[in-house]
């Protein structure tokens, strides 16, 4: 029988389901793995498109995580000012032996302290503030840093889970996955901004500002202010 390996999403308001599916899926059919998605209350939550969501453990009661998966969202902001989220982040990552995320969930983990001075992926949008909390931003898909994995925006989820996937069990157990989701993607291209057309990268630009990116970009930055601020003051004690 296969060890088990448990596994904890964290599920919160306004988060971006694939950020989370995509991975769970993956990872959900190792050998041993067991699923856990977790939140403050058993309650329902809804993600970013009105999908419901049921949380199947606490913070107050997960059991030990051997790995935790952070995904990203529009609720990214509210996750990096709650406190009650980014303790329990560092709780669990103290302990896990992979700690990651998927898009924007890379900087929750920032917010929590867990990232400084690592390398780490994040939406493309985004990830330059990453550099903010400490992290080093890397444009690349999949990113390890230890045990530290990041994937970057949205369906980088999926890859990084196969990472996992041959790390954890090997090469074959991976493909064997891989092959029994049909998962073999034949992208149109563009799928990033160096490689996009120049006239649909500027559209998406303006169809992201026109769905309130620069608010929460801007409330992002005043997060990173204020963690600067602690960080600063916690040096000169």
């Amino acid at each position: 029988m296969a060890q088990r390996f448990d596994i904890g999403f964290l599920l919160y308001p306004q988060l971006t389901q694939l950020d989370m599916t995509g991975p769970a899926q993956v990872l959900g059919r190792m050998p041993g793995a067991r699923l856990h998605f977790i939140w403050k209350r058993l309650e329902p939550v809804s993600d970013d498109l009105g999908l419901v969501f049921q949380p199947t453990a606490t913070f107050a009661d997960a059991p030990a995580l051997d790995m935790i998966c952070v995904p990203g969202g529009y609720g990214c902001a509210a996750m990096m000012r709650d406190e009650e989220v980014l303790s329990w982040l560092r709780q669990a990552a103290a302990d896990a032996r992979f700690v990651t995320s998927v898009c924007t969930g890379s900087l929750i983990l920032a917010a929590a302290g867990l990232l400084e001075g690592r390398r780490s992926a994040c939406h493309w949008s985004w990830r330059d503030r990453l550099a903010a909390f400490g992290a080093e931003p890397v444009a690349e898909r999949v990113v390890e840093d230890g045990r530290f994995l990041s994937g970057g925006g949205v369906t980088a989820g999926i890859d990084f889970a196969f990472r996992i996937a041959e790390r954890l069990h090997g090469r074959d157990v991976a493909e064997r996955i891989q092959l029994a989701l049909e998962y073999d993607p034949a992208p149109l291209g563009g799928g990033t901004p160096e490689t996009a057309r120049p006239e649909i990268l500027e559209s998406t630009l303006q169809a992201m500002t026109a769905n309130g990116m620069e608010d929460r970009l801007a409330e992002v930055d005043r997060i990173a202010e204020a963690y600067r601020a602690r960080r600063e003051r916690s040096e000169e004690r």
